[in-house]
């Protein structure tokens, strides 16, 4: 299944970034890996990892729930648990799992629990979903380290729920009309509480 994109005033297939054309459910590759994070309505999420360095292919999908193969209506029912997640594939000879994860903290606001913003409810919640231990371990210190910033500047603890893939179970990937939804609509809803706080690459 490949995302299907449209061209209109603002955005061209020359002019668009390679994760914007290639398929959703692109495998990594060598030199490539995969992570999962949730933070907040994954329109804009999506859209924030397009063009972040490094980043070959996005999804939009549910994850961290018990049902199988659940449908947008029914993850916002906030019975089956899931989270609105974007699956990332990124090159690691051009970023890290670092940079990936300080853009996601600075994306959203971490603090909050179950939204952001006006979102409200579990699907939105925080989540970082690892498939490596190293990814793993930079998230915890990610985390960490931007706690101390954010606690300096007056923030709570921060929610983000931190665990490898094997913890949340599987990605089931969203619609068709969600994936790539601000770019098929560039004047369409998105909604982050950000703190304004940089994140440290740690």
């Amino acid at each position: 299944m490949t995302a299907k994109l449209r061209t209109n005033g603002s955005f061209s297939f020359l002019s668009t970034p390679a994760a914007l054309n290639a398929p959703i459910d692109k495998e990594p590759g060598e030199g490539e890996e995969v992570i999962y994070l949730a933070a907040g309505c994954f329109w804009g999420v999506d859209k924030s990892f397009w063009s972040a360095p490094g980043v070959v292919a996005t999804a939009t999908g549910y994850m961290g729930g018990e049902l199988e193969n659940p449908s947008y209506e029914l993850v916002c029912t906030n019975t089956t648990g899931h989270a609105e997640t974007l699956r990332v594939v990124y090159s690691v000879e051009t970023t890290c799992a670092a940079e990936i994860i300080s853009r996601f903290f600075e994306i959203h606001d971490p603090t909050q629990v179950n939204r952001q913003g006006n979102d409200i409810g579990t699907q939105y919640r925080s989540a970082i979903w690892t498939t490596t231990p190293e990814q793993l371990d930079t998230a915890l210190r990610a985390r960490d380290a931007y706690q101390e910033e954010l606690a300096s500047r007056g923030f709570c603890a921060i929610a983000t729920e931190i665990a490898s893939v094997q913890d949340a179970g599987p990605f089931w990937y969203a619609e068709d009309y969600h994936q790539k939804y601000l770019f098929k609509n560039p004047n369409g809803y998105e909604c982050h509480a950000r703190t304004g706080v940089p994140c440290p690459i740690v």
